[in-house]
Formats: structure tokens, sequence, C-alpha cells
């Protein structure tokens, strides 16, 4: 018999303390970004990076598309075919869907 092989998982700062919840301020949240997505305004698919970086929160890139069709998604500006998400924009709708810290699961979130 065959002892089964353990394997050892390596947790990186950001996935235990994504970048803005750790209490870092704004300056350092910045640099623990990678350089792309240090931008004002970022592409779609930056988008989803940065949401899952900063915010740790996962959305697809069909999702974002979806969502500026038929609204819900965080604000976007479209020069011309492509579309851009300022970064404050995409902040600003992380935090709404993320909604207030909760003690259980039975708590909806009502202050």
């Amino acid at each position: 018999m065959t002892r089964p092989r353990t394997v050892a998982l390596s947790v990186t700062n950001t996935e235990r303390n994504p970048v803005g919840q750790s209490g870092r301020n704004e300056e350092s949240m910045s640099e623990a970004l990678p350089l792309a997505l240090r931008k004002p305004r970022l592409s779609r698919t930056e988008a989803v990076q940065y949401l899952k970086l900063a915010h740790g929160v996962p959305v697809a890139v069909a999702t974002l598309a979806k969502l500026a069709v038929i609204g819900g998604g965080p604000a976007f500006h479209k020069p011309g075919r492509a579309v851009v998400y300022p970064r404050d924009e995409l902040d600003r709708w992380a935090a709404e869907k993320l909604g207030k810290l909760r003690r259980s699961t039975s708590d909806r979130g009502a202050a």
C-alpha cells in the first residue's frame, strides 16, 4: 500500500489579505499592484484582474460585458469601440458589491 503524497501549498500575501482590506494606505495599495494595473483607466480584462487582486471580488470578463449592456456594473468610458473603467469606479463598485461587514451568516448586514 502506498502512502498518499502531501503537497504543501503556500498562500501569497494577496490571497490572505487582498489589497484594500489590509488596512494599508492608498499609496502602499498601489505599490502592491502590478504596474499594468496602476493606470487610472483599465481595460475590461485589466479591470477583472484589478477587482480580484485589489478587492478579492471574482468577476468574469463576460460578466462585466453583460453588466455594461444591462446595467448594474461599474461605470465606464467608451472612447471608440473599447471600454475603459476608471479605477475609482471599480473601487466604488467593489465596495458596493461586498456590502457591509457581517458577524454571522444570519446577519443581513443591515444596520
